[in-house]
């Protein structure tokens, strides 16, 4: 008998040890937030030392893309490694997200995984598979957010990249260690309409911020860009956006502002009003105004992004001090990228790259290099399976994505040839439908709906995709060949309705 416990003793102590090697992982999705504002990325201008730490400790992927560039969508890929027209969530307006369909984390419950979400997810508030979550409702609030949990909704005091993060770790103080956990934290920041901590106040006031090169594009060859409504001179609004309020009664009317306390009135009165100030004495208009306008919607995003930076060094100390580090993977991702004024916008959902591509950054010491770039085109339904494969759990066969592990400690191989892409919501900045493929240098795109075109280019001699080549006579052959992987991509990716579209000539 003595024996016989001795053996099922060690047995267990086998299986705990199995447990405790399942790597941790942190996920830190951010919302709206772009590579070009992330000095990882080569931002001259934006500073984000916490998001940078990571990167010098593990890797950028510099080919990181979404396939859907929307908020709720691009979540609801990350959860179920398939594509919007597959896992039912489509666009923010429209679709209902489906929570009893297989998510990763519900893989990892399965092998023993504590799982949370803490903060923005946008996909309703009737949660499975997570252990724990507290949620912000709907978008959420910068200031006194309300949360809601099992326990109910609760409004919370304070600036809501604070609270987040306050949250997760008072999760992670709260699990058995000898568990693994998956912990995702959602981010508020850096959405519109670009709130920050006021101890940010002033950080940008002084610099330079140039004007991207695109800034005044005319959209000579691009009709669905001529119709959006994103512009920052004609669609960024003074007040909601920018908070320049004819008056503090104005100002104090706006929802944002509502929630406030008195001394978070204040401190946004202090420093706004004489901005206010100043620019009514200016009388600007035409370019000028356009390019006011940018300067301070720069500011406010950097501003806000400057909070949420702080916040992730909170949680990278806290998995040092805590000796987590080794045995748990990281993750920081945006949930797609965001235009600077490119094309003179704000907003994102175009394939266009600014938008398309997301910034994304993972830390796994012993597995991944540090201070590397991976260059292999990877897309967010990819991110699931590659989780599941470091837990030693096999794919589920409806899962679209592909793991990258291998590229993880080959920073040079390839993952995906051609990236494809489908966003389909028809309101909101009046952007019109589109797929397209992205295969090496050049970009295929076919827009319907709102607006009927294919649009084509050469990253490689127009990298700011300001020329359409879709009707030049010297890229006929190009078309030809780009259209044929498109289609060999909407049937891998069992997209009937973007088939259907595709054979419908345009008259």
């Amino acid at each position: 008998m003595r024996i016989l416990l001795s053996l099922i003793w060690v047995v267990c102590g086998f299986v705990a040890l199995g447990q405790q090697k399942k790597p941790n992982i942190v996920i830190i999705i951010s919302d709206d937030h772009s590579y070009q504002t992330i000095g990882a990325y080569g931002a001259q201008v934006a500073k984000t030392p916490q998001i940078d730490r990571l990167a010098k400790q593990g890797a950028v992927f510099t080919n990181a893309y979404v396939n859907n560039s929307i908020c709720g969508p691009s979540r609801a890929t990350l959860l179920t490694g398939k594509y919007s027209h597959k896992n039912g969530f489509k666009d923010n307006e429209t679709s209902v997200f489906d929570f009893s369909q297989n998510l990763f984390v519900k893989e990892l419950q399965h092998v023993g995984y504590h799982t949370s979400w803490i903060g923005k997810i946008h996909l309703g508030e009737k949660l499975q598979g997570f252990d724990y979550y507290d949620i912000l409702v709907d978008q959420g609030h910068y200031f006194n957010p309300d949360f809601i949990s099992k326990k109910g909704k609760l409004r919370e005091h304070g600036y809501v990249s604070d609270l987040v993060t306050d949250k997760a770790l008072n999760w992670l103080d709260t699990i058995n260690r000898e568990q693994p956990f998956c912990l995702v934290i959602g981010h508020k920041a850096t959405h519109r309409t670009w709130m920050p901590d006021p101890k940010d106040f002033g950080t940008y006031d002084q610099q330079n911020i140039p004007l991207p090169a695109s800034f005044y594009d005319d959209y000579a060859t691009r009709k669905a860009a001529a119709v959006q409504e994103m512009s920052i001179d004609k669609d960024m609004r003074m007040g909601y956006d920018l908070k320049m309020f004819n008056s503090v009664e104005e100002m104090m009317a706006d929802g944002n502002f509502k929630r406030m306390d008195e001394a978070q009135k204040a401190a946004y009165i202090k420093y706004y009003r004489p901005i206010f100030e100043q620019f009514k004495n200016s009388n600007l208009k035409g370019k000028e105004l356009a390019e006011w306008k940018y300067r301070r919607y720069m500011i406010d995003y950097l501003n806000t992004a400057q909070s949420m930076d702080r916040n992730i060094g909170r949680v990278l100390d806290y998995l040092q001090q805590e000796k987590l580090e080794e045995n748990t993977i990281v993750i920081y991702l945006s949930d797609q990228g965001f235009y600077m004024g490119e094309h003179g916008w704000f907003d994102k959902r175009f394939m266009y790259e600014e938008s398309f591509r997301t910034p994304m950054i993972m830390r796994k010491p012993g597995l991944i290099p540090a201070d590397s770039k991976i260059q292999a085109n990877v897309v967010n339904a990819d991110i699931a399976p590659t989780l599941l494969e470091l837990a030693g759990i096999a794919k589920p066969d409806d899962m679209q994505g592909k793991s990258f592990l291998s590229v993880l400690n080959h920073t040079d191989k390839k993952h995906r040839d051609d990236v494809y892409y489908h966003y389909f919501e028809n309101g909101e900045h009046a952007v019109s439908p589109h797929f397209g493929v992205k295969s090496g240098r050049y970009k295929l795109i076919r827009f319907y709906k709102r607006v009927e075109a294919w649009e084509l280019f050469d990253m490689e001699k127009d990298p700011k995709e300001l020329k359409n080549l879709a009707s030049d006579p010297s890229y006929q052959k190009v078309l030809k060949k780009m259209k044929k992987k498109l289609l060999k991509q909407i049937k891998a990716f069992d997209d009937p309705q973007a088939e259907e579209i595709f054979k419908q000539k345009i008259t």
